[in-house]
């Protein structure tokens, strides 16, 4: 472990790595295939950084993230780690640069979304790199029984076939036993090997807290519990309206959504991590990547729609071991609530089929045509157009997704991006007469680097503070000199894509099998159920039905959740009881003991096993003979 804990040092500055971080860096290393179940912030990105970096060659990383893809090219950019993105929303110019750098330029990673891996330019280009491991990141995606199934993961298994001898490495926060399965079996792996951290948090209290009143339990809980926050809402718009009400109790809060600016997100994202405001009220687009470790609070507001979801989000809190808590307000009402995102999420088949029908009428789509085509897809003008309601007209086109006649890609942050098209040397002969261009040039040069080989992301408001110009003139001036063919500026846009994955069918030709529907249907549903059961049970520990879920079995109680500080009838509080009642009829199964020998044997106070022992004998579970205690048979 040498090199690879020298690289840990001189890039990241740590001597030793945490958890299973090294076991999985050996693995991957000796050339196995490997999956890593590490919880959030458990530091999965350690775990292919530095083994790419220690081998020559090229590690390709697959990830649906975006936001966090770009956020780790920056961050190994800085570090003077050459790294690449290809993603959704890029132009074929753009791409081809990309990849030829990766070709020519001695990158070491390449970052790419699932949806690229189809390609053709990307497949013939992969041809030519020398690629040293495959990492997929958020494996989970990759199976159909996961919470988050994307199809265009299983285009990863055409990527091993043409890489037979690369080994890949699967990371996800949050797996199921049949997941962690499935994931191996359709990353083809040539034998099953798994790392798991435990995801137990001891540190974490689980809290569910029923209520008709959840924005006065919001704000008793704030009043509570010191520290930073963040509060969960499923709607965009109460984002804004729980920020405002915190405010105007005198509770500093902000608001963040994918419907936002890249400006106003980072400002708002920096302004609470600094501490400026103390809640952070935000959609599940808010956290992938934050790195705030003393968040002492996660409300969730609304319900996320699976265990999988919640224990992400709920994982946020406490990354500094030190106590926090997680806490879900549940109402009646959530119920119903719950049960209608089943027939949102799972549209009937006959409307999916109309929303197909009418992308085709949008578009212009010929029968026969369509191939391979991107357009921009503005959901609200569509919904408009064809009286649709746009969360079912999203879960239409992602069912249409997995079923492979097109590709909808979520709503995407592309900022302006450009590059330059003259050679530096006849940039520098070129004599300019506008004096506005000129410093804008300079700018520019002075800004950014690398502008001569490969697109660079720029910010318009930072170049016009910079250069004294407005916004619009440094817009202007961008698309002038594009026009002029000294550089090639790509203004930012935030939209999701439709790309027709195959020619457009016939509207009664469209099938929806088993796998896609009624399997994926079935599943959704025991999610639902799952978090149901979750907020409903008051009889058993939180923190063990989590991990149970996912395949974790504790033998212990947390102590301190809900659930186990409610009290008991004994008198002692609900977990605590529970663990010292476990632990005497383990002792008594075995063979019979004398009150003082179960008193010896545990090494918690005589009291509370006197009290313990004194109401398994009134309630008839054990019993007393001859001075000794035996266990009752049920």
């Amino acid at each position: 472990m040498t090199d690879y804990k020298s690289i840990l040092k001189h890039y990241w500055g740590y001597d030793n790595f945490r958890g299973i971080q090294e076991d999985i860096i050996s693995s991957i290393g000796s050339g196995r295939d490997t999956l890593g179940l590490m919880p959030t912030g458990g530091g999965k990105s350690i775990t292919f950084q530095v083994p790419a970096l220690a081998n020559p060659g090229l590690c390709l990383v697959i990830t649906p993230l975006i936001a966090l893809m770009k956020d780790q090219v920056q961050n190994l950019r800085k570090h003077g780690i050459k790294a690449q993105a290809v993603y959704s929303g890029m132009t074929r110019e753009e791409i081809v640069i990309a990849l030829e750098n990766c070709i020519f330029g001695d990158y070491k990673f390449l970052y790419i979304s699932p949806e690229r891996l189809g390609t053709e330019i990307f497949q013939n280009k992969l041809r030519s790199m020398k690629v040293s491991m495959i990492t997929v990141d958020e494996s989970h995606c990759i199976s159909q029984w996961g919470y988050d199934f994307r199809p265009a993961y299983l285009k990863i298994a055409d990527v091993r076939k043409l890489l037979p001898d690369v080994p890949v490495l699967a990371l996800t926060a949050t797996a199921t036993p049949e997941v962690v399965k499935d994931i191996q079996v359709r990353l083809a792996f040539r034998e099953e090997n798994v790392f798991r951290m435990s995801f137990e948090r001891k540190n974490l209290a689980y809290i569910v807290r029923r209520t008709e009143d959840k924005s006065g339990e919001l704000l008793h809980i704030l009043n509570q519990v010191q520290g930073s926050a963040i509060v969960y809402t499923r709607n965009r718009k109460r984002t804004k309206e729980i920020s405002l009400f915190l405010n105007q109790h005198d509770i500093s809060a902000t608001f963040y959504h994918a419907g936002l600016d890249n400006k106003t997100k980072d400002l708002r994202q920096k302004g609470w991590q600094a501490g400026t405001y103390r809640v952070m009220v935000a959609t599940n687009a808010f956290g992938m990547g934050i790195d705030k470790p003393d968040v002492r609070l996660v409300i969730h507001i609304d319900f996320p729609d699976s265990p999988e979801a919640y224990f992400q989000e709920a994982g946020r809190a406490g990354r500094d071991e030190q106590k926090a808590y997680a806490v879900l307000l549940y109402a009646q009402s959530d119920k119903t609530i719950l049960k209608k995102r089943i027939s949102d999420t799972f549209p009937e088949k006959d409307y999916i089929r109309q929303v197909y029908d009418h992308i085709n009428y949008y578009y212009q789509m010929a029968m026969g045509d369509g191939r391979g085509c991107t357009f921009a897809f503005n959901i609200d003008e569509f919904c408009q157009r064809f009286k649709h309601f746009p969360v079912r007209v999203d879960s239409a086109l992602k069912i249409l997704t997995r079923a492979g006649y097109l590709e909808y890609t979520d709503e995407q942050d592309n900022a302006s991006r450009l590059i330059f098209t003259l050679r530096r040397d006849e940039l520098y002969r070129m004599e300019e007469h506008n004096q506005d261009t000129e410093k804008l040039l300079r700018i520019i040069l002075r800004s950014y680097t690398g502008l001569f080989s490969d697109y660079a992301y720029i910010n318009e408001e930072t170049l016009a503070q910079r250069s004294g110009l407005s916004r619009q003139q440094v817009y202007d001036t961008l698309i002038l000199l594009t026009k002029r063919h000294i550089l090639h500026y790509i203004p930012g846009k935030k939209t999701p894509y439709i790309i027709y994955t195959r020619e457009r069918q016939d509207t009664n030709r469209i099938v929806l099998n088993k796998e896609v529907y009624e399997d994926r249907k079935r599943s959704y549903e025991k999610r639902i159920q799952a978090m149901l059961e979750y907020a409903e049970s008051n009889d058993q520990c939180r923190s063990r039905m989590l991990l149970h879920y996912f395949g974790e079995n504790n033998e212990h109680n947390c102590g301190q959740c809900d659930v186990c500080l409610e009290k008991h009838t004994s008198g002692l509080k609900k977990g605590e009881y529970e663990d010292i009642a476990s632990d005497i009829k383990n002792l008594l199964n075995r063979h019979p003991h004398t009150p003082q020998e179960v008193i010896h044997a545990l090494s918690v106070p005589e009291e509370k096993i006197l009290n313990v022992l004194t109401y398994l004998l009134s309630e008839e579970r054990i019993k007393q003979e001859n001075g000794k205690l035996y266990l009752m048979k049920t």
